[in-house]
């Protein structure tokens, strides 16, 4: 008796010591997140491929110490989970996009080689990689025949190119529609020039000198509506095409679209005979000057190419044929960003359709093997849970809870495999029958290093807002809390403004641990205009983007004080994107916090409407443009710029020097007009960096900004 007591003991002390001993998560613990990605099984269901992305040393740099690249793999494992995953592919370049071909004998996959994306076969019986393409264009999104004797791709041309390919513009034929070339008639200045480049030559002559130019990158000519990519200013139109090419190293693709239009997607019907296509094909317009969108039906190859679904000012998208061939599942949604796709069912036969009722956006949709059941994801009430739709019954169940976040999955006969984020830890993958029961871990990425970390958990929380609204919002305690301390506490606001957080958010998963484990605690919300929540809870905040989003996450805030834990005395604040924006909105009129960090916002409407590439939030927020009297009205009241006289709390600025989407001179003009007023603030600009550095940007900076952020808080509230 006394043995086993002094073993219990034993064993307590132990477990004890090992608690005391984990550390809270750190900043490098960014570089050590592996992240699953693409799921895919085989025909059978007996395998799958799946993608895995780690953070390595960049060895290619001047200061590679400090320098780390991301590195994709493909991966397989039994679908029952009974090995680990193995590692399939190692080179330098990674590979990604895989496609299993219906024998189960080879995947596909996508590797850049020369600079480009190419096609890659991996026998998996054995032997290197083949190299399949080497298309001058490129090759992505391989889909195989269902024959599995040729792959289906997609390459991106600029018009250009396209106007001069004699493989693919045989008759070098002009678009349809008006290239906008203002003085020139009709597409003339399209038109391959023969004349000899002189700068004091005939008209012709001095046209083709200025084309030179343009080609040697001396001079950015612009003439299309959306110039602004996510890193600058790109005149060039370019168009998404697919392709054929039989497994045969070295074959020559095949066509199978055709004009100047956007081919956005492309697969195979279930019987190989078809290809079901989403585009949209105007001969009239620019194709800058719409956004609708259609879905078409083409003969296998790319012949008697004919509209199934089409609407003036509709957006159709994602379609998916039933395994059986009678029923193709899509997406229809109006053009305005402020929507939610609605989910429907097309019988092929009658063309008749059937409305799915469901109130948020779906995504990845795939069908059981026998068609029984359309899976789904779907951002709803702070998760992101797998869905099943089971057209017989006309139902719609929800296979995961709203605690986590499903980031891809595959079902093929009954055996159903999901990534997924959850609170405990950033990604791994899973396996579960096919109603989603009895889930299994299968793979152990973050296991060993998160073993010795110490985590806070998030709790969740609601209020009703003014407008009868329910708020979610989740609180993280500082680790090393106890009862009776008094702590800092970070409020977190998402971007978008329709995205959507929750506990398992992959993005904001190091975030958050970490500011926790710096003795913060964090509250995170999903204020009015989040998406998840249904259309009418979208749509509140349209022409209200400052007052009654701030309502909801300074409730949050003051819920989260109430509890009596959080020093009022330290409180900050920080956001991203829209999220910049609220929190400049936020210290210009509200004045309790000691420090705040906003990051890559938008700060004066207006001028974003001609800097930033999502300059269509303009008009679909806030209802017309900036010379409209009514509108620059709404957009001065809505801008934080007006109100920068009234901001005396300390602010960090954030901006990537290539961030296209909200546009860098917002960075600049917040901070020159608080430097002049000559309150405190500091302005950090990342050269290179776009609006996605705090998500996929590049890791140092990554690092950078999440520890300068930290630290400028400490400045204020150290005790």
């Amino acid at each position: 008796m006394r043995k086993i007591l002094h073993l219990l003991l034993a064993t307590a002390l132990f477990a004890t010591t090992a608690h005391a001993q984990k550390q809270p998560v750190k900043l490098t613990d960014m570089l050590k997140i592996k992240t699953v990605g693409e799921i895919h099984l085989s025909k059978d269901g007996q395998q799958a491929v799946f993608t895995l992305t780690t953070i390595e040393p960049d060895t290619s740099t001047k200061t590679s110490r400090w320098d780390y690249k991301y590195l994709t793999q493909l991966y397989l494992v039994p679908a029952d989970g009974s090995t680990p995953p193995r590692q399939l592919t190692t080179a330098k370049e990674g590979a990604s996009q895989p496609a299993w071909n219906p024998d189960g004998k080879s995947i596909a996959f996508v590797r850049n080689a020369d600079g480009k994306p190419q096609l890659f076969l991996l026998p998996l019986q054995g032997g290197e990689p083949i190299q399949l393409t080497r298309f001058r264009y490129g090759a992505s999104s391989p889909r195989w025949s269902p024959d599995g004797t040729a792959l289906l791709f997609s390459a991106r041309i600029n018009l250009k190119e396209l106007i001069k390919d004699s493989m693919l513009n045989p008759a070098h034929d002009l678009p349809s529609w008006l290239y906008e070339k203002p003085g020139i008639a009709g597409n003339a200045s399209l038109k391959p020039s023969t004349a000899k480049p002189d700068p004091d030559g005939n008209l012709e002559e001095i046209r083709a000198w200025l084309d030179n130019n343009v080609t040697d990158k001396k001079a950015k000519v612009v003439n299309k509506l959306n110039f602004q990519d996510e890193m600058e200013v790109n005149p060039e139109m370019v168009f998404n095409q697919w392709f054929v090419q039989p497994v045969t190293p070295g074959a020559t693709p095949v066509a199978v679209t055709h004009g100047f239009y956007n081919y956005n997607s492309a697969d195979y019907s279930a019987d190989g005979k078809l290809l079901f296509l989403t585009a949209h094909i105007d001969s009239a317009r620019d194709p800058d000057r719409d956004l609708e969108s259609e879905i078409y039906i083409a003969d296998h190859d790319g012949s008697h190419l004919h509209l199934l679904l089409g609407e003036k000012g509709k957006v159709f998208g994602n379609p998916r044929p039933s395994p059986d061939g009678a029923t193709l599942a899509y997406t229809e949604s109006p053009t305005s960003f402020v929507s939610v796709p609605e989910l429907k069912l097309m019988n092929l036969g009658d063309k008749s359709t059937l409305n799915i009722p469901f109130a948020r956006a779906a995504t990845s949709l795939t069908w059981s093997t026998d068609g029984h059941y359309l899976y789904f994801i779907a951002q709803s009430n702070g998760g992101a849970p797998l869905y099943r739709f089971e057209p017989a019954s006309k139902t719609i169940e929800q296979l995961f809870d709203y605690t986590t976040g499903t980031t891809g999955f595959d079902v093929q006969n009954g055996q159903l495999l999901f990534a997924r984020t959850e609170p405990a830890d950033p990604s791994e993958l899973y396996k579960a029958n096919a109603t989603g029961q009895l889930p299994k871990l299968i793979s152990a990425f973050n296991t060993a290093w998160l073993q010795t970390r110490q985590l806070s958990l998030p709790e969740e929380h609601s209020f009703k807002n003014s407008l009868g609204e329910t708020i979610d919002y989740w609180v993280m305690k500082p680790l090393g809390y106890k009862e009776g301390g008094r702590y800092p506490l970070l409020l977190d606001i998402h971007g978008g403004p329709s995205a959507m957080w929750g506990p398992g958010e992959p993005s904001m998963w190091h975030e958050f641990q970490f500011f926790c484990g710096k003795g913060y605690g964090v509250v995170y919300c999903n204020p009015r205009g989040s998406g998840g929540y249904g259309l009418e809870f979208l749509r509140a905040n349209v022409k209200d983007w400052g007052t009654g989003p701030t309502s909801d996450v300074l409730t949050a805030l003051e819920k989260t004080v109430a509890e009596g834990w959080a020093d009022t005395g330290r409180l900050v604040v920080s956001g991203g994107s829209y999220a910049g924006y609220l929190t400049a909105w936020i210290v210009g009129h509200d004045h309790r916090f000691k420090a705040a960090c906003a990051q890559r916002g938008v700060y004066d409407l207006a001028t974003f409407f001609g800097e930033g590439n999502a300059w269509r939030l303009v008009p679909n927020y806030f209802g017309g443009y900036p010379w409209e009297p009514q509108t620059r009205a709404i957009l001065e009241r809505e801008s934080p710029i007006t109100y920068v006289a009234g901001i005396t709390t300390p602010l960090l600025i954030f901006h990537g020097e290539n961030d296209r989407r909200t546009g860098f001179v917002q960075g600049e003009m917040l901070y020159r007009s608080l430097k002049v007023l000559g309150r405190p603030v500091e302005y950090v600009r990342h050269p290179g960096a776009t609006h996605e550095i705090t998500r996929s940007g590049d890791n140092r900076q990554r690092m950078d900004q999440l520890l300068r952020t930290w630290e400028f808080f400490d400045r204020y509230v150290k005790p």
